[in-house]
């Protein structure tokens, strides 16, 4: 059954989801909730047209091509963007298996996106010719801060191993304005990931989105962790796979499960969410999560790894208290949220499930309508990080309609 959170009034942006088995009912679902006969706000029908841009995330229970020729026949003339997830975030609260829409509104937002392929190899370049094209497209006469009037999205194929690369090279060709983003993901798979751009689905790639707006926001990230005193070096690696081998020259799974007082055998996903590994930059420290524990007793991780990197064990802290305190100081900020674009890394979810505290986050994400997905890692300006909540929040006071002049 779809869920549908309407936002307000027209200008808002506007969300679904769909739990249905298949992509046709699926796609039918969240269809009805945002045009004709699903329940619109009251004296406001909305119809495709008046959509800029959608968004779409989406379980690899899912077709990709289906649902990416279903959307497309279903919302004729409005461009869709999206990827597969670890998880979804819907109005309704924490999905597996689900497909989640929102609604960028013509009448507030300028939406123009483009696609980077090739992530793999060295993409640098064209990342740069995407965003120079679509910066090309902004409409800033008058405007004194290109960032108080435009955002830029990123999703990216989780598995391509190039995020930092791409993240970086964006970050420096978008200028002053700010980018947010996540990995898309394969339900812990880690087999392949997928990407919906222009009506097709493409792989080793990533999206750009940027998006114009007169709805005030705000770009924001929270983390939860504490570091330790306790230090594990990189001292063998495979930094293209992002493959860990020995960390203090000791195998690196072995050294790992001793440092956070557990047996090799008991290491998973929820340990790794339990204890990250942190890495300090500029003063701050960010995670670098591992992904996955190997037959040989090695790790791979998420996040760019090299040789002689100096990882600090964290634990993981009150995610709903520091969740909830990074949420209230930005609805405090604009005066009240209309909604989160959230990109939230899995490791967060399992942590919250591990400490028995996944309702409550759901009701948090429910009161301050975060809608989004489940990563593989998040894009926060120039960086690439992992155990995050990055996401932008639209303000709650009234939009101002082009159509109006006001």
């Amino acid at each position: 059954m779809s869920k549908t959170a309407l936002n307000g009034p027209a200008n808002r942006i506007r969300s679904a989801s769909s739990s249905a088995a298949t992509v046709t009912a699926a796609v039918a679902e969240l269809k009805s909730a945002l045009v004709p006969g699903g329940g619109p706000v009251p004296g406001f029908i909305p119809a495709p047209q008046d959509f800029a841009h959608l968004l779409a995330f989406y379980s690899t229970a899912y077709d990709a091509g289906e649902l990416a020729a279903a959307l497309s026949a279903a919302f004729p003339g409005t461009p869709v963007s999206g990827c597969s997830t670890a998880g979804e975030i819907s109005p309704s609260g924490m999905t597996n298996g689900g497909v989640v829409l929102i609604a960028f509104p013509a009448s507030n937002f300028r939406v123009h996106a483009g696609l980077i392929d090739g992530v793999g190899a060295f993409a640098v370049e064209r990342a740069s010719d995407v965003v120079r094209r679509l910066r090309s497209k902004l409409r800033l006469d008058g405007v004194e801060r290109a960032a108080d009037r435009v955002f830029a999205i990123m999703l990216a194929d989780g598995l391509s191993n190039a995020e930092e690369m791409i993240v970086a090279a964006v970050h420096w060709a978008v200028g002053d304005v700010q980018l947010i983003g996540g990995s898309a993901g394969d339900a812990l798979a880690f087999h392949r990931t997928s990407l919906i751009h222009d009506g097709r689905v493409v792989h080793d790639a990533a999206i750009l989105i940027m998006v114009e707006t007169d709805v005030p926001f705000r770009i924001f990230k929270t983390q939860n962790f504490e570091p330790t005193a306790v230090k594990l070096v990189v001292t063998a690696a495979d930094t293209e796979r992002r493959i860990v081998y020995e960390l203090n020259a000791e195998p690196a799974a072995r050294e790992y499960a001793a440092a956070i007082g557990l047996l090799p055998g008991d290491l998973g996903p929820f340990s790794f969410a339990s204890h990250p590994l942190v890495v300090k930059v500029g003063g701050d420290y960010y995670c670098r999560s591992i992904r996955n524990m190997n037959a040989d007793g090695s790790l791979t991780f998420f996040c760019a790894i090299d040789e002689g990197l100096v990882f600090t064990v964290a634990d993981a802290q009150d995610m709903l208290r520091s969740t909830a305190r990074t949420l209230d100081a930005v609805a405090a900020d604009l005066g009240g949220i209309c909604m989160v674009l959230g990109f939230d890394c899995i490791l967060r979810r399992l942590d919250a499930e591990n400490r028995q505290i996944r309702h409550e986050v759901e009701d948090l994400y429910r009161r301050h309508n975060v809608t989004g997905f489940h990563t593989y890692g998040e894009q926060f300006n120039a960086m690439h990080l992992n155990q995050t909540l990055t996401g932008i929040a639209f303000g709650a006071a009234p939009c101002t309609s082009h159509e109006d002049g006001a």
